[in-house]
């Protein structure tokens, strides 16, 4: 038989290889991650016929190349292209997730480590990251519940839907502040009722109340009372204000300073012996020592009222604790100034009223003339104080380096902790008239402003692998990192079919804790996939040049046979 015969048939056995990988790329060419091969010829062997011989020096004749016939040809090296990137395709998926860089995503069938460059993912009913075209776990690092950051151990499935991660726990209210302007000309501050203001806060449980404070300008316009009038439950309801331990709930007993003038409605009620008030018409509406019992204000239904029927007969009508509470110069001291300087409330007149024995001349709610003079009142709460040449706060309750205060919500017992509030922020400018000033929870960097139970509503992949969620209360938890795998030779991975790839003594082993794809520059990119690097015209071409080569060889075998029937045609 003649070589060429079967060099032919080499040929065409090669040539169809080829054709099988090159069929095999275009056939992947919207397969997803998907790298192409190509394929390298090598002669087969050759026959030598003559062996190659020296120079001879002594004959002086010259040496002979080596006389071989080639036998054919055979697939040398079929390569993969694995570090050449794929194009993004945009999905919009946020769980598909694009490797920018030479690295791999790890993936687990339950009993061994894959790699794979598809970053289609989906999260599985038992709330794991898996791919979606195997339900093969993906792998990465979880997340170590003392310092809450990623530990970078062994691999292990990335369960980012668990039920622990389904909500963020709620968290007291620890911190607040209250910032802006107080404007000494402002209408709300100058009234009795004051400028108000709201802080919001939670429970260690989570449920949101509101403490309503309210300012109020002492005669000096750069000190200002700041008290807590109530608080409401989230449905808006008032709370009781009582403590457990008899502690004051906000700031302290004090006085405020602001002169003033109350008068007696004269015409429709009247003081009948100094303990009976009564209507114009004779109806009794209070009887003062039916209020006390053992020089104590009751509290029952009667007495509320009374005391109702005497603040409007004053006045006050609908602000009983503020009529109580304004500061008259005692009027059984004879000196004037030192009457100032201890002043009593109008609840204590009150009593001595109840107690009998009081008359106009010492006690001013039976002033003859129906009116008397305040000079300030009784409050529990703060005194801000503010520079009168700067404008800029000056200290709480006189101490200029005090910034804060404590809000005792502890004392009302429950799942209450106690409010710090700072103060340093707010100031006393010209604003129009109009003030700004307002109450924040947390500090300036966001701590300690407490928050509900939130549940998750969104989860998100950094660039470096990260899983955030995200929850309804505005906290975010990082859930984990997907963990990549990174090989010395990557043409080393042996294929396993669906877009899997397994190590092999060539590529390098997987040492079980794989590495931060942003290691060595590489990212990833959310709800893009990479597409096949196949290059369609690199493949036409070849394919064209592969055709060639086949009839080329299929040529060689016709010619030779047609050869061997020459030679057989001699008998003839």
């Amino acid at each position: 038989m003649m070589r060429s015969l079967y060099s032919g048939v080499s040929g065409l056995k090669t040539h169809q290889t080829k054709m099988d990988v090159i069929g095999n790329n275009i056939s992947n060419v919207n397969t997803t991650a998907f790298k192409s091969s190509s394929i390298t010829f090598s002669d087969l062997m050759s026959q030598t016929t003559q062996n190659a011989s020296g120079p001879n020096a002594t004959t002086g004749t010259g040496g002979t190349n080596a006389k071989q016939i080639g036998l054919g040809v055979k697939s040398g090296a079929i390569n993969m292209n694995i570090s050449g990137q794929g194009s993004s395709q945009s999905t919009g998926n946020p769980f598909d997730i694009m490797i920018t860089g030479s690295n791999f995503f790890v993936v687990n069938n339950g009993s061994g480590n894959f790699f794979t460059r598809d970053g289609s993912f989906y999260v599985d009913g038992a709330g794991n990251l898996a791919m979606t075209s195997t339900g093969y776990n993906v792998m990465g690092w979880g997340v170590d519940p003392e310092t809450m950051n990623i530990k970078q151990e062994s691999v292990s499935a990335l369960r980012i839907m668990s039920a622990a991660n389904m909500t963020y726990p709620p968290e007291a209210t620890s911190l607040a502040y209250v910032s802006g302007i107080i404007d000494k000309n402002d209408t709300d501050v100058t009234s009795s009722n004051g400028k108000g203001i709201n802080l919001n806060f939670y429970d260690a449980l989570g449920y949101s109340y509101t403490a309503k404070f309210v300012f109020k300008q002492s005669g000096d316009p750069s000190k200002y009372s700041l008290e807590l009038d109530k608080i409401l439950d989230s449905k808006g309801d008032e709370i009781s204000l009582t403590t457990t331990n008899g502690a004051t709930l906000f700031g302290d007993a004090s006085t405020q300073l602001k002169d003033g003038v109350v008068s007696f409605d004269g015409t429709n009620y009247e003081w009948k012996n100094g303990e009976l008030l009564k209507k114009a018409d004779g109806t009794a509406v209070a009887t003062a020592a039916s209020m006390y019992e053992g020089g104590v204000l009751k509290t029952d239904e009667a007495t509320i009222e009374a005391l109702g029927n005497i603040a409007k007969a004053y006045g006050y009508e609908g602000s009983v604790e503020d009529f109580l509470n304004l500061l008259v110069a005692d009027p059984e001291k004879t000196d004037p100034a030192e009457a100032l300087e201890n002043p009593v409330t109008v609840e204590s007149l009150l009593a001595k009223i109840a107690a009998g024995g009081a008359t106009a001349a010492n006690n001013p709610l039976l002033s003859d003339t129906n009116t008397f003079n305040t000079i300030g009142r009784a409050f529990e709460g703060v005194t801000v104080t503010f520079d009168k040449d700067t404008g800029k706060f000056a200290g709480i309750n006189g101490a200029v380096t005090a910034t804060t205060t404590r809000f005792n919500l502890k004392s009302l017992g429950g799942n209450f902790e106690d409010v710090v509030i700072d103060f340093s922020d707010i100031s006393m400018f010209d604003n129009k008239g109009t003030s700004t000033v307002s109450a924040t929870s947390g500090n300036q960097d966001g701590l300690g402003s407490g928050r509900s139970l939130g549940d998750m509503i969104g989860v998100s992949v950094q660039n470096n692998g990260m899983i955030y969620a995200s929850y309804d209360n505005g906290m975010t938890k990082l859930l984990g990192q997907i963990a990549t795998a990174s090989f010395a030779n990557a043409s080393g991975l042996q294929k396993e079919g669906d877009n899997l790839y397994s190590s092999t003594m060539n590529s390098g082993e997987f040492d079980g804790i794989g590495v931060d794809v942003t290691a060595n520059g590489g990212y990833m990119s959310t709800g893009q996939l990479e597409m096949s690097n196949v290059d369609l015209s690199a493949e036409f071409t070849d394919m064209i040049v592969t055709q060639r080569g086949f009839q080329a060889n299929s040529r060689i075998i016709t010619v030779s046979d047609t050869l061997l029937e020459e030679l057989t045609n001699l008998k003839r």
